[in-house]
């Protein structure tokens, strides 16, 4: 036991070491100011301007920035754009080369699903990527959807910021310009940043290590039925985008993807290296870091609670098993060279992130444990969270805060020097409320119609833990499952004679477009509210954002707002499952 306390706190260390210096690479990244990677990303920028015919002299650009209408109207079209190139790839398969397996494409309602579930940056997978994909919709199509979706949701984050720090786009000459007409950006600049300058170089560094631990990267045929692929290139921007769809049906737990203990803890460093130094990045883009380590104190705090409690649970047996005779660490459904320590963390870090990646199977584990990632989901990707939606998201709870604790003390609400009024507490009510009402309206018509019923597989508490978990993932674009819940019947691989559940590709493809466009749309015009607003001075009755007695009161409203929504859920899956003896 030791030995894991000692594991999760040195990769705990590793990811407090990793906050400041990302988080300030970015922070510059968005100011336009340079960086030391500007020799290789500062000419991909511009080349990439260029080759789009809109750079200027020596390729560089300065587009006019957008309110928070235009900067929604320019997400939306670039997303639209991938989700139709998506869907065009996937099926026309029969078409590919290098279609060493002969695949045909899924059908059009699995189609759909899949295609939905990249784009949003769910990466939800009702197939196994070995034997339904061929190599070019895995590299051309998935691939460049995780760095794509990955860079929205960074774009967004940052417009935000933007917006509470009172500055409009920065240029050149003037990286701290004032804020000019409620401008945040201009979409497409934040966009090519975000992948040439952070997600680019990361990825591409993180696939050759990966290589060099066993981690598979080839174009060549399957030999011995041991399915291979370009796999390394896509595992490195799998986790770094919060992605989290495997190349192989078992995801990290398959050799190819995650074959050593190093693999393992680079993957969960990849996982939460963006999100968790975000948070250094708004502090530095509003001027006060103290902000930035206050979020990341909260966003801490419910992170180490959910791996010390998983960790916990796993070190015991379910019920059912201590029964048969088995006693010790519940190691069903792990791999052996992950162990019970580097499961539960790896559970950890996937489910309080949007990543979804899994190298262990949640249905296998105890009551407790598999409470953790249904818990962690319930925060609504406010705890770390993904690739900028994470971030977003808590300054929304933040405003919230800020509101609640403004009207504890009998003053108007003030956040970083600007007042926070109806406006804007509806509009955080709304991308707050947005998520939950989609998990449960879908798990509900998944468990009381009998359309949902072909895609349940248990009994019981757990039958009803995974069909919840699965809407529960996919509204919050998060993608790992309770694996029984499916949506595609393929009896044999290459797709031949295979059909979808229409009920739950389609109905879980809309819940994850509207978990993923809803509370972004939300979060830009809440951005425009604020980038409207002048800052004040900060008087002597603000409430202060940057203590710990301020964290606190985050976490509270985080917590009590994820309890009074899904206790009673948590209750009849996970909990009734933990008190009982029988393996459903």
């Amino acid at each position: 036991m030791a030995q894991g306390i000692l594991q999760i706190a040195l990769f705990c260390a590793l990811i407090v070491a990793i906050v400041p210096l990302l988080g300030g690479h970015m922070a510059r990244v968005f100011r336009g100011e340079r960086t030391f990677l500007d020799p290789l990303s500062g000419r991909l920028e511009r080349g990439t301007y260029r080759l789009l015919g809109v750079g200027g002299r020596g390729g560089r650009w300065e587009p006019d920035p957008q309110d928070w209408k235009a900067y929604a109207r320019s997400v939306l079209l670039f997303s639209a754009a991938g989700w139709l190139l998506l869907f065009v790839i996937l099926r026309t398969q029969s078409l590919h080369p290098l279609n060493h397996g002969d695949f045909r494409s899924a059908p059009w309602d699995v189609t759909f699903n899949t295609v939905s579930s990249f784009v949003t940056n769910t990466n939800w997978q009702f197939y196994g990527g070995e034997t339904t994909m061929t190599y070019v919709s895995q590299a051309v199509g998935l691939t460049v959807q995780n760095f794509v979706s990955a860079a929205v949701g960074l774009a967004v984050a940052v417009a935000l910021i933007r917006a509470l720090a009172g500055r409009r786009v920065p240029t050149a000459g003037d990286p701290d310009a004032g804020a000019a007409a409620g401008t945040i950006g201009n979409f497409w600049q934040d966009l090519t940043r975000a992948i040439t300058h952070v997600l680019l170089p990361i990825a591409f560094v993180a696939a050759l290590v990966l290589v060099t631990q066993g981690v598979l990267q080839t174009l060549g045929a399957t030999a011995h039925g041991v399915a291979r692929g370009p796999v390394a290139s896509q595992e490195a921007i799998k986790e770094l985008g919060t992605n989290g769809g495997g190349f192989f049906n078992v995801n990290a737990a398959h050799p190819f993807e995650n074959p050593t203990a190093f693999s393992n803890l680079l993957e969960m460093l990849l996982i939460l290296a963006i999100p968790a130094s975000l948070t250094m990045t708004y502090g530095r883009m509003v001027g006060s870091r103290r902000q930035g380590w206050a979020v990341f104190g909260a966003m801490s705090l419910l992170f180490l609670v959910s791996v010390a409690v998983v960790f916990a649970a796993e070190r015991h047996g379910t019920p059912a098993q201590t029964i048969a005779g088995l006693h010790g660490v519940n190691l069903e459904g792990k791999e052996l060279r992950n162990g019970s320590t580097m499961s539960a963390l790896f559970t950890a870090v996937t489910t309080v992130t949007s990543c979804g990646a899994v190298n262990s199977a949640f249905e296998s584990m105890t009551g407790l444990g598999g409470l953790v990632p249904m818990v962690n989901l319930g925060y609504g990707e406010s705890v770390f969270g993904g690739v900028g939606t994470g971030l977003y998201t808590m300054l929304m709870y933040v405003l919230l805060a800020v509101f609640i604790g403004g009207l504890m003390v009998g003053r108007t609400p003030e956040f970083l020097g600007k007042k926070i009024e109806a406006k804007e507490i509806k509009l955080v009510s709304l991308g707050i409320l947005v998520t939950p009402l989609l998990v449960l309206l879908g798990s509900g018509l998944a468990l009381a119609t009998k359309y949902g019923a072909p895609s349940i597989y248990a009994t019981g508490p757990q039958g009803f833990s995974e069909t919840f978990y699965a809407y529960l993932s996919q509204a919050n674009n998060n993608g790992s499952a309770f694996a029984g819940y499916t949506g595609f019947l393929q009896p044999d691989a290459g797709n031949a004679g295979s059909n979808g559940v229409t009920f739950a590709d389609v109905i879980g493809g809309l819940v994850m477009l509207a978990g993923r466009f809803v509370p972004i749309l939300i979060v830009l015009a809440l951005a425009g509210s604020l980038a409207g607003k002048r800052a004040a001075p900060v008087g002597a009755g603000t409430l202060r954002t940057d203590t710990g007695t301020f964290a606190g009161l985050l976490i509270g409203v985080v917590v009590l707002i994820g309890a009074l929504t899904f206790f009673p859920a948590l209750l009849l899956g996970p909990v009734v499952q933990g008190l009982t003896d029988h393996l459903f």
